[in-house]
């Protein structure tokens, strides 16, 4: 296991920096930081062509029979200008009071996450890199659940320390992906939530090929395992943003299936789970992170293809 770098002074430092920078954006008045973020997001969109051709490819693979090529380019740029209001929201959660917070955030569903936690396994929610998703530790602050965030640690060492300080600022306990599973299971033994982001394409090794708007792609079975193993209720949850503010909306849980055929068992459960992602960004298409290439070519395996 690789030793984890620790923080240098100049990291720390340099983090501070990102701090003051981020809270200064959160003086903006927030009608005219949607208006800015949604220049920036316009202004994405035109120059960075890359990621533009990846977000039309994308929605033309998944979405070809319902958007007609005038409606993919308008997803596309909405797609474009959410991430561009994305900065000027973490930035006003740093310097909104409580009460701002709660009164902007609403919540849906919260029955169902009681009903999957009165269960006493713990619960594991999957989400999606939806609307704002770095705000959802206000949704468990809000709701008094004790959460634990899974997150993939990035490589540049500032901005790491920013978004842990970011995402645990209300409680939330932080587990980095790498060699996860037995934090995981000890969080769910003590009746925690562990909430796992589900939506970006993965390594053969790492998932299952399963269908993803029509389209066999390989997802994470993470979670299909450690449901399996802990028999712990799995729930959907997203952050939407609306005109006044943002909507959390928790799913109900997600029927687990077990056969006895292990490998049998993580491949349906996988697809459920999956299927459960994709309701959740219909819903709001324009709030989903599109620019990731989803859609992968197969890499290398041992074993025979799949048909497609």
């Amino acid at each position: 296991m690789k030793k984890k770098r620790q923080p240098t002074r100049a990291d720390l430092a340099v983090c501070a920096i990102i701090f003051r920078l981020m809270r200064t954006l959160g003086r903006i008045p927030r009608p005219l930081a949607r208006k800015v973020g949604n220049f920036l997001g316009d202004a994405g969109f035109r120059l960075d062509r890359r990621h533009r051709e990846i977000t039309l490819n994308n929605l033309a693979f998944a979405m070809g029979a319902e958007l007609d090529g005038e409606q993919r380019w308008r997803t596309a740029r909405a797609v474009f200008r959410n991430l561009g209001q994305i900065l000027f929201e973490v930035g006003w959660s740093l310097r909104a009071p409580a009460s701002e917070l709660n009164h902007t955030v609403r919540i849906d569903g919260l029955d169902n996450y009681r009903a999957a936690w009165e269960k006493g396994r713990g619960v594991l929610t999957i989400t999606a890199h939806m609307g704002n998703w770095e705000l959802l530790s206000i949704v468990a602050e809000r709701s008094s659940i004790p959460i634990n965030v899974v997150y993939r640690p990035l490589d540049y060492m500032p901005l790491n320390l920013f978004f842990e300080k970011l995402r645990s600022r209300f409680g939330a306990r932080l587990i980095p992906s790498s060699h996860a599973m037995l934090r995981i299971v000890r969080a769910l033994k003590k009746k925690e939530v562990v909430s796992i982001l589900m939506d970006q394409s993965v390594d053969w090794y790492d998932g299952v090929w399963v269908d993803f708007f029509g389209r066999r792609t390989c997802t994470s079975k993470g979670v299909a395992l450690i449901a399996l193993k802990t028999v712990a209720p799995v729930l959907p949850v997203f952050l939407y943003r609306e005109d006044s503010g943002f909507r959390a909306v928790f799913g109900k849980e997600i029927p687990l299936v077990v056969t006895g055929d292990k490998t049998s068992d993580i491949e349906s459960n996988t697809l459920n789970y999956s299927k459960a992602i994709e309701k959740g960004i219909r819903r709001h298409p324009e709030q989903w992170f599109w620019v990731h290439r989803r859609w992968k070519k197969r890499p290398y395996c041992p074993w025979p293809r799949i048909p497609a």
